[in-house]
């Protein structure tokens, strides 16, 4: 930094503390007083693994990382320009992401013997020059200046320490000139109930504001620009938040009423408890007692009629998998949402990775072919989420739809779309004037006639036992081949949309990605691009069936290459199906790819 004004196209920012801390608070707070400043955003949450690690400690540090900017942002950055560290254990973890004279902002108060001891240093970093010399370093007593402010407030000594993180908020919000009134007013609503507590943490963000006004007199606030973009009327939203509203979008396209079963599992909560407010529009939301009796609730109200959601992440697909087999088999129409994140097992719960696609293609007994939807970022989500149900109620089948961790935290504007342009999900049923016969397909999708229960004349059993075009019961070896046949006929022959090209037609490398890569590869192809080079990339939302128009696509570029978050597994599919010689470029590190790490991939091919 210098001591003039500056003007930056964008910035990348690091709130890095004890999970007790604040900074998944502080960050939103941030993004939202930038989104509303008129910058573009995007944002990674990094939260901890553990519910609550000891205080102080490596494994229970949370960070919150965001770009924000006059440009178009579509990644939270892949290094920091600024990190706060609340804590030696914070410093720890995230000192080696921060490149030389990057900011480095320390509540130096943290750094206590015990402290430091818990994180690992042996000695004080504080203590020398080493930090100065390195980067551009600020040390703040936050925590004791917290208490000075706060000295006439009536909180409890405890309580007052923990308003130090709206002291580091107000004084970042100063350096990057950030207003404080949407805080301000934020922090009324949050504590209405107990407005001394509001008052309190508005007194440590006007303290940490001004701060920054007399502490820093060598340095002035950077100024942003508004970012460039069409007019309309935008809101922040997650990827949870955005699934959850393309749900209820898509059940009010198809005049149905939505029922969500779920069970609490992390990255997927949030849409359960999304979900759960939204009663207004007609929406049940009910929590099981585990997974698999989510997944036989959903299909039982997609049985009955309604747009059937669950969600879950790896595990609770594992344990879903029986009946999934079922809803396969009967034909019914019932939304699967996959929040992926690291695994096997527990793996790591709190980190994003995107390695169940093969699950989602093959993670069945049986020949159960399933139409699989993958959302890109976060606004993609709504899109996602009409996307898998006009699938679901078109075919009278389940799908999944994908996410991941990167996606469902992540934030991002998103122009609320007018709805009179989103087309209507027609959802037809068995003529009641008609015998009903279960099996009897619609000739141009495949799809089976559904009936509601309970629709006079038309009672009508459904199992998990194969059955004839009768809908009874079969164990005829060619029945078993026609409808094994059929069912993935009708997956086959689904009509999905062509895969959009970012560049040209041909050329040297064409990058195929998948899910929450769509951000890092976009970015650094549309570098490359400028700097003349070859190379268009596509992303893929319909992952089964694919689109007609890829493989054409991919016979005309030297190279193919799929970055994933996982051992291949698109990549792989690919080969099969086209006999292509996809490459892989693969991570599996709980952390979304950098755009450099994709540039220097490219550039080896080409």
């Amino acid at each position: 930094m210098t001591s003039t004004e500056q003007h930056l196209t964008s910035a990348v920012v690091r709130f890095a503390g004890d999970s007790g801390d604040g900074m998944q608070t502080v960050g939103e707070q941030f993004t939202d007083s930038s989104a509303l400043k008129g910058n573009d955003i995007s944002t990674f949450p990094d939260f901890p693994a553990e519910i609550r690690a000891p205080i102080g400690t490596l494994p229970g540090v949370s960070g919150f990382q965001v770009q924000f900017g006059s440009k178009k942002i579509l990644t939270p950055g892949d290094a920091p320009d600024a990190l706060v560290a609340m804590n030696p254990a914070a410093l720890k973890v995230n000192l080696d992401d921060l490149p030389p004279r990057g900011l480095l902002v320390i509540n130096e108060d943290a750094f206590t013997d015990g402290n430091l001891s818990k994180a690992g240093f042996d000695s004080n970093p504080l203590e020398g020059d080493a930090l100065a010399e390195k980067f551009d370093l600020i040390k703040i007593q936050a925590t004791n200046l917290t208490k000075e402010a706060l000295k006439d407030h009536p909180l409890k000594p405890s309580d007052k320490t923990r308003c130090k993180n709206f002291f580091v908020l107000g004084f970042m919000y100063w350096l990057y000139s950030r207003p404080l009134d949407y805080t301000e007013k934020w922090l009324d609503q949050k504590w209405g109930r107990k407005p001394e507590v509001a008052e309190a943490n508005k007194a440590a963000l006007k303290a940490g504001f001004f701060l920054g006004e007399t502490l820093e007199k060598s340095r002035e606030p950077y100024q942003f620009s508004k970012a460039v973009v069409e007019p309309g009327l935008y809101r922040k939203v997650t990827g949870n938040e955005a699934l959850v509203i393309g749900l209820i979008t898509a059940a009010q396209k198809a005049d149905l009423n939505l029922f969500y079963a779920g069970y609490p599992i992390t990255p997927a909560s949030a849409i359960l408890e999304g979900c759960a407010k939204y009663k207004n529009y007609g929406v049940v939301t009910l929590q099981a007692e585990d997974e698999l009796a989510a997944m036989g609730m959903a299909i039982g109200a997609g049985f009955t009629g309604k747009l059937a959601v669950t969600a879950t992440s790896g595990p609770g697909i594992c344990l879903k998998g029986e009946l999934i087999g079922l809803a396969n088999s009967a034909e019914l129409p019932v939304i699967i949402v996959n929040v992926q994140r690291g695994g096997p097992s527990t793996g790591l719960p709190t980190k994003t990775e995107q390695s169940d696609l093969m699950l989602s293609m093959y993670g069945r007994h049986g020949e159960s072919p399933m139409p699989i939807v993958a959302a890109k970022s976060p606004s993609d989500c709504f899109e996602a989420a009409i996307e898998a149900s006009r699938l679901a109620l078109t075919y009278n089948t389940p799908v999944f739809l994908l996410s991941d961790g990167y996606i469902a935290n992540g934030s991002e504007p998103w122009k609320v779309p007018d709805l009179t342009t989103i087309p209507e999900i027609e959802v037809k049923r068995a003529d009641i004037a008609e015998e009903y016969v279960p099996f009897k397909r619609n000739p141009n999708t495949l799809a089976r006639e559904l009936a509601v229960p309970g629709t006079p004349g038309h009672e009508h059993r459904i199992g998990g036992l194969e059955r004839d075009t009768s809908g009874g019961v079969s164990y005829d070896p060619m029945n078993h081949q026609l409808m094994s046949d059929l069912r993935a006929q009708k997956v086959d022959g689904m009509e999905v949309p062509d895969v959009a090209v970012n560049g040209k037609e041909q050329g040297q490398v064409l990058v195929i990605g998948w899910g929450g890569t769509y951000g890092a590869i976009t970015t650094a192809v549309e570098e490359l691009q400028s700097e003349g080079h070859a190379v268009s990339s596509v992303h893929i939302t319909n992952m089964n069936p694919l689109p007609k128009n890829l493989f054409p696509l991919m016979q005309q570029f030297n190279n193919v290459l799929a970055p994933e978050l996982n051992h291949g597994q698109l990549a792989t599919i690919l080969r099969a199906k086209t006999l292509i010689d996809v490459k892989s470029f693969n991570k599996l590190q709980g952390r979304p790819f950098t755009v450099i790490e994709l540039k220097t991939k490219i550039k080896e091919l080409l």
